[in-house]
C-alpha cells in the first residue's frame, strides 16, 4: 500500500515542538486509509459474489460482511491486511470477472482456473501491477487479452482452455519477468509476436490449438532457458529455423499440425535433452539430418505425415527411454532402427505406409510394455516371430501389405491382450490356427489376400467380442461353420474369393448387426437362407459368383438399409423383390441367373398366375407383347440419351464451337486445363480397375484417378445396365443440375462429366480425408479426429445446408446427408457429396417423390407421406451431428426418443455416456460447442417437422452469440445435458 503526507506533515517532523503531533497525525492518518482500502476491497469482493449464479454462491458461503474477509475461503491477506491471494481454482463459480477486480492492487496471485467464468477479461486487470501469477485458464472467456504493459512482476501468465480471440500482444515482450506463458486452446489469430524473443527468463511457451499464422520466429532461439516450446495445430508455415539449434535445455517440442515445410535443420542435433518431439502432420521433406542420432533420450518422437524420404534415426533408443515412436505416411527407405529391437520401454510404435525393409523375424524383438505396433504397407519380408506372444500387453498387431511368408504362429493365441490381428496381404500360408480362438478380446480379424488353406476353425465361436472378420483372397475350403452365426457383434463379413462350398448357414440371420456381407466367388449352393432377410442393417449384400439356387427370399422386400446388391451368376429365378433397394440397383447385379423377372431395367416383368385353361398361351402372348413393347421402349430410350449426350468444358467458347467439339469428341470434359478427354480417364484408372475403387453407393463406383498432368481427381462411374443403358439417368441429371449451381467452400466441386449410354461418369476434386463413416469406422483416424475437428465438421455440414435451403435461386434439398456423403479434406474440411438424390423445390406444387436417402437417416414422416421439403435434410443433419460426437450411428438412441418411454430414458442419460469413447472427454472451452452441438441435435430430431428449425436458424445458431432460439422448440435433453 502507498500512502501520503501533507507538507505541513513533513515540516512538522523537523519541529521537536510538533514532533510528537506529527507522528500522531500519521498514524491516524495511514490507519484510516488502510482501514478505508480494507473496506474496498471486501465491497468489492462480495458485491462480485452477489452478481454470480446461486450455486456460485453457495460455494463461497464463507464470503460474508460479518467475518474478516482474510479468513475467506480462498483469500490470503499480506502483512498490511490487505488481499494478496485470491484462489478460486476448480469451485465451479459462474459469471464475469468484475472490472472491481482492478481495485485489489495488492495483488500478486489471481487464480481463477478451472471455473465457467464467462465474458470478456476487464481491462481493469491491468491496474493490477503487483501481479505475480495469473490464472484464467479452463473457463469461457472470449474477447482479445487486454493490455498487460503494467504487469512488469508477471512471472506465469496461465489463459489456456478459454475461447480467446485476437492477435497476442506485442507488449507481452517487456514483461522480462516472465517464465511461463500458457494460451494454448484458445482462438488466437495473426503472427507470433517477434518481441517474445526478448523473454529470456521464460522456459514454457505453449501456444497449441490456436489460428496463429506466420513463420515461426526466428528470435525464438535468444530463449535459451525454454525447457517446453509448443506451437502445434495453427497455421503456421515456412521452415524450422536454424536458430531452434539455440534451445540446449529444450525437453518438449511440438509444432505439429502446421503448414512447416522444408527439411529438419542440422542444428537440431545439439537438442540433446529433448524428450518429446513432435513434427507430426505437416509438410516437412528431405532426409533427416545425421546430426539427429545425438537425441538418445526420446520418450516421443513422432514424425508422420510429411514427406520424409532417406533412413530412419538408429539411435533413438539408446537412452533406453523411447515409449512412442510414429512415422507412418512418409518415403522413409532402409531398415527399422538398430536400436528398437531391444527397446523394451517401447509402447506405441507406427511405422506404416513408408517404403522400408528388412527381415521382419531379425529386426524386431521382445517389447513388455507394446500396446500397438502397425507396420503395414512397407517391403518386410521374412516369417511372422512366436516372440510377438510375448508381448503380454499387445492389443493392436498390424503388419498388412507387405511380402511376408511362412505360417501364422499358433503362439499368437497366447497374447490374451490382443483386439486387431491384420495380417492382410501377404503371402502367409497354413491354416487359420485354432489357437487364435484364445483372443477373446479380438474384435477385428482381418487375413485376407494371402495363401491359406483348410477350414476355418469351428473354435472361432468364442471369439464374441468380433467386429470385423475378413478371410477374404484365399484357398480356405469345406462349408462355412455355423459357429460364424454366433459372432453377435460382426458389422463385417468377407469371406469371398475362397472355395467355401455347401450351404450358406442360416445362422447368418442372428447376426443382426451385420452392416457389410460379402460371400462372393466361392462354390456356394443350396438357397438363399430366408432368415438374411432379417438383417435390418445390412448395407453391402454380395452371393454373387456361387451356384446359389432357388428364389429370392421374399423378406429381403423389407431390407431397406441395403445401399448394394450383387446376385449376379448364381442359378436363381423367380421374382425381383419389388422394393427401393432392389429396383434402384443396377440390372449387372442381378445378371446370368437361371431366370429373375421383375421391375428392373433389362429384366421381363414376372407372369400373372392364372387357372384360365388358356393362360398358357395367353402368357407367351403377353410376353412377347411385353418384350416387343420393351424393345421399342428401350430404342426411344436410347435415341433420347443419345440426342442428350453433353460434355461441357470450363474454357467456354462460341455456341458454334461448342457444338461441333461435341461431334467431334462426345466423350470429352472440361477441367482446369480445358482439355481433358474420355480418354484419360480410362488410362488413369486403367478401365476403372478395382485398384482404383475407392468407394460405392447406390448409383455408382467412385474411383481415385492421377491424370497425364499429375493432377489428382475422384471419378464417379455411375452403373449400368445389361444393355449398356445408364442405369439411373434421371439421379445423373440431377447430381449435375444440382452442382453446376453450386459453388460452396463445403460441397463438393465437380470439375466435368460425360454422359453416354454406355458409360457416364462425373469427375470431381479428390479429397485425400476420405468419407466421414471411414474415419469414423477407423480407430486410429478417429483418434486423430479430435472434438475441435468434430464441431468444425458439423458447422461445415450446416453451412452447406444453409446455401442450399436459403442461398440459392431455388431451394435445393439433398435427401441423402449421411455420414458416407460427407467427404473429409486434409485439413479436416467437410464437403457434401452424392447429389444423385437431390431435388429442387418448386413453390409453386407440391413436392411429392420416391424414397431417396440412407437407411437410419431418412426423417420418419417417409414413413407416411412422400413430400419432401427442408425438413427432411435438418433431420438427416440431425442423426449426422449426433453420430460425429458419439463415434457411431446413434440407431438405438434415436429409437427410443420416439417410443414412449423416450422421457425417462433421456432424463438418465448424460452427455458424456454418449459421447465416443476413443477420445477423452472434451474439455473447455471445446466442450460448450459439444453441448450446443447436443442441444441443437435433439431440436432437429424432432419427430414432427414443424418443431425441427430451419437450417438458417441452425446456422445462425452457429455464427452468431446464443440466444434464446432453442427455447421455442421441444427439446430431449440428455438429462439436461449435463456434463458432470
Amino acid at each position: 500500500m502507498v500512502f501520503t503526507l501533507t507538507s505541513s506533515q513533513i515540516a512538522g517532523i523537523f519541529t521537536s515542538a510538533s514532533l510528537a503531533f506529527a507522528v500522531t497525525s500519521i498514524i491516524t492518518s495511514v490507519g484510516y486509509a488502510a482501514a478505508e482500502y480494507r473496506n474496498s476491497e471486501s465491497s468489492a469482493l462480495l458485491k462480485w459474489k452477489t452478481n454470480l449464479d446461486n450455486q456460485s454462491q453457495a460455494s463461497l458461503s464463507s464470503w460474508t460482511s460479518s467475518t474478516s474477509f482474510c479468513m475467506w475461503q480462498g483469500i490470503v491477506c499480506d502483512e498490511y491486511k490487505s488481499v494478496s491471494t485470491i484462489n478460486v481454482t476448480n469451485l465451479g463459480l459462474r459469471g464475469n470477472i468484475p472490472k472491481e477486480i482492478g481495485e485489489l492492487r495488492s495483488l500478486k496471485y489471481l487464480l481463477f482456473g478451472s471455473n465457467r467464468f464467462y465474458g470478456s477479461i476487464p481491462s481493469t486487470i491491468g491496474m493490477l501491477t503487483n501481479l505475480v501469477e495469473l490464472d484464467l485458464s479452463q473457463n469461457s472467456l472470449s474477447g482479445t487479452i487486454p493490455s498487460i504493459t503494467n504487469f512488469i512482476n508477471l512471472e506465469k501468465l496461465w489463459l489456456f482452455n478459454n475461447s480467446l480471440s485476437g492477435p497476442i500482444p506485442e507488449e507481452l515482450g517487456k514483461l522480462h519477468a516472465l517464465t511461463t506463458i500458457k494460451l494454448l486452446n484458445n482462438n488466437l489469430s495473426g503472427p507470433i509476436p517477434s518481441s517474445i524473443g526478448n523473454l529470456v527468463n521464460l522456459t514454457t511457451l505453449q501456444l497449441t490449438n490456436n489460428s496463429l499464422s506466420g513463420s515461426i520466429p526466428p528470435i525464438l532461439g535468444n530463449l535459451t532457458k525454454l525447457v517446453y516450446l509448443s506451437m502445434a495445430n495453427n497455421r503456421l508455415s515456412g521452415s524450422i529455423p536454424i536458430s531452434i539449434g539455440n534451445l540446449v535445455n529444450l525437453k518438449g517440442l511440438s509444432i505439429s499440425e502446421n503448414n512447416i515445410c522444408g527439411p529438419i535443420p542440422s542444428t537440431i542435433g545439439n537438442l540433446t535433452k529433448l524428450n518429446f518431439l513432435l513434427l507430426y502432420m505437416n509438410n516437412l521433406n528431405g532426409r533427416l539430418p545425421p546430426e539427429m542420432n545425438n537425441l538418445t533420450n526420446f520418450q516421443s518422437l513422432q514424425l508422420s505425415y510429411n514427406g520424409f524420404t532417406g533412413p530412419l534415426p538408429q539411435q533413438i533408443c539408446v537412452g533406453g527411454s523411447l515409449r512412442k515412436f510414429t512415422a507412418e505416411n512418409n518415403y522413409f527407405t532402409g531398415p527399422v532402427p538398430r536400436s528398437l529391437k531391444n527397446c523394451s520401454s517401447l509402447v506405441r510404435l507406427r511405422l506404416e505406409q513408408n517404403l522400408l525393409s528388412g527381415n521382419i523375424s531379425d529386426d524386431f524383438g521382445v517389447y513388455p510394455k507394446l500396446d500397438y505396433i502397425d507396420l503395414s504397407s512397407n517391403n518386410f519380408y521374412g516369417h511372422l516371430s512366436p516372440n510377438w506372444a510375448k508381448c503380454p500387453s499387445l492389443t493392436s498387431l498390424r503388419i498388412s501389405n507387405n511380402k511376408l511368408s511362412g505360417v501364422i504362429p499358433p503362439e499368437l493365441g497366447q497374447a490374451l491382450k490382443l483386439s486387431v490381428l491384420n495380417l492382410s496381404s501377404n503371402h502367409l500360408t497354413g491354416i487359420v490356427p485354432r489357437e487364435l480362438s484364445n483372443l477373446t478380446s479380438l474384435f477385428k480379424l482381418s487375413l485376407s489376400n494371402n495363401e491359406l488353406s483348410g477350414n476355418i476353425p469351428i473354435e472361432i465361436e468364442s471369439l464374441l467380442s468380433l467386429e470385423l472378420l475378413e478371410l477374404a483372397a484365399n484357398n480356405l475350403g469345406g462349408p462355412i461353420p455355423k459357429q460364424v452365426g454366433a459372432l453377435l457383434k460382426l458389422f463385417h463379413l468377407n469371406l469371398s474369393n475362397n472355395e467355401f462350398m455347401g450351404n450358406i448357414p442360416f445362422e447368418f440371420g442372428k447376426l443382426q448387426h451385420l452392416q457389410y456381407l460379402d460371400l462372393s466367388r466361392n462354390l456356394l449352393n443350396g438357397p438363399i437362407p430366408s432368415t438374411l432377410g432379417k438383417l435390418q442393417m445390412l448395407e453391402k449384400l454380395n452371393l454373387s459368383h456361387n451356384n446359389l439356387s432357388g428364389t429370392i427370399p421374399s423378406d429381403f422386400k423389407d431390407m431397406f438399409s441395403l445401399t448394394h446388391i450383387d446376385i449376379s451368376n448364381n442359378q436363381l429365378k423367380g421374382p425381383i423383390p419389388n422394393s427401393q433397394p432392389f429396383l434402384k440397383a443396377p440390372s449387372d447385379a442381378f445378371q446370368n441367373n437361371k431366370g429373375l423377372c421383375g421391375n428392373v431395367s433389362g429384366f421381363m416383368a414376372c407372369p400373372k398366375m392364372t387357372h384360365n385353361p388358356h393362360s398358357q398361351k395367353k402368357k407367351h402372348v403377353l410376353i412377347l407383347a411385353a418384350s416387343i413393347s420393351g424393345a421399342l421402349m428401350l430404342i426411344v430410350v436410347m435415341v433420347r440419351v443419345s440426342l442428350h449426350i453433353h460434355c461441357q468444358r470450363e474454357a467456354r467458347e462460341t455456341e458454334e464451337q461448342a457444338t461441333e467439339e461435341q461431334i467431334q469428341n462426345l466423350f470429352s470434359i472440361w477441367n482446369y486445363d480445358g482439355h481433358i478427354v474420355y480418354e484419360n480417364i480410362i488410362e488413369a484408372t486403367e478401365d476403372f480397375d478395382d485398384r482404383y475403387l475407392i468407394g460405392e453407393g447406390g448409383s455408382g463406383a467412385v474411383y481415385k484417378a492421377t491424370l497425364h498432368t499429375g493432377q489428382v481427381v475422384a471419378v464417379k462411374k455411375l452403373h449400368a445396365t445389361l444393355n449398356g443403358e445408364m442405369h439411373n439417368l434421371k439421379a445423373f441429371k440431377s447430381e449435375v443440375e444440382a452442382l453446376t449451381k453450386i459453388i460452396h467452400r463445403n460441397i463438393v466441386k465437380l470439375y466435368g462429366f460425360c454422359s453416354h449410354p454406355r458409360i457416364s461418369f462425373l469427375v470431381y476434386e479428390f479429397l485425400e480425408g476420405g468419407s466421414l463413416d471411414k474415419v469414423l469406422n477407423n480407430d486410429t483416424q478417429a483418434v486423430m479426429f479430435d472434438w475441435n475437428r468434430r464441431v468444425n465438421v458439423v458447422k461445415g455440414v450446416a453451412n452447406a445446408l444453409y446455401h442450399l435451403h436459403h442461398g440459392c435461386s431455388l431451394p435445393i434439398v439433398h435427401r441423402d446427408i449421411s455420414s458416407k456423403n460427407v467427404i473429409l479434406d486434409l485439413e479436416y474440411e467437410a464437403h457434401i457429396a452424392d447429389f444423385g438424390t437431390a431435388k429442387i423445390l418448386n413453390p409453386d406444387s407440391q413436392n411429392f417423390t420416391s424414397f431417396a436417402g440412407t437407411y437410419g437417416y431418412a426423417a420418419p414422416e417417409f414413413a407416411y407421406t412422400m413430400e419432401v421439403d427442408e425438413k427432411c435434410d435438418v433431420f438427416s443433419f440431425g442423426v449426422l451431428s449426433l453420430e460425429i460426437i458419439m463415434g457411431k450411428h446413434p440407431g438405438d438412441l434415436i429409437s427410443s426418443l420416439f417410443s414412449s418411454a423416450a422421457t425417462s430414458t433421456a432424463s438418465n442419460l448424460l452427455l458424456k455416456d454418449v459421447l465416443d469413447r476413443r477420445l477423452p472427454h472434451p474439455m473447455m472451452p471445446i466442450v460448450k460447442e459439444v453441448i450446443f452441438i447436443a442441444k441443437i441435435t435433439f431440436v432437429c430430431l424432432s419427430q414432427s417437422p414443424l418443431s425441427r428449425p430451419t437450417m438458417e436458424h441452425v446456422y445462425k445458431e452457429f455464427v452468431m452469440p446464443r440466444s434464446p432460439l432453442l427455447d421455442s422448440f421441444p427439446i430431449v435433453t440428455l438429462g439436461e445435458l449435463l456434463y458432470n
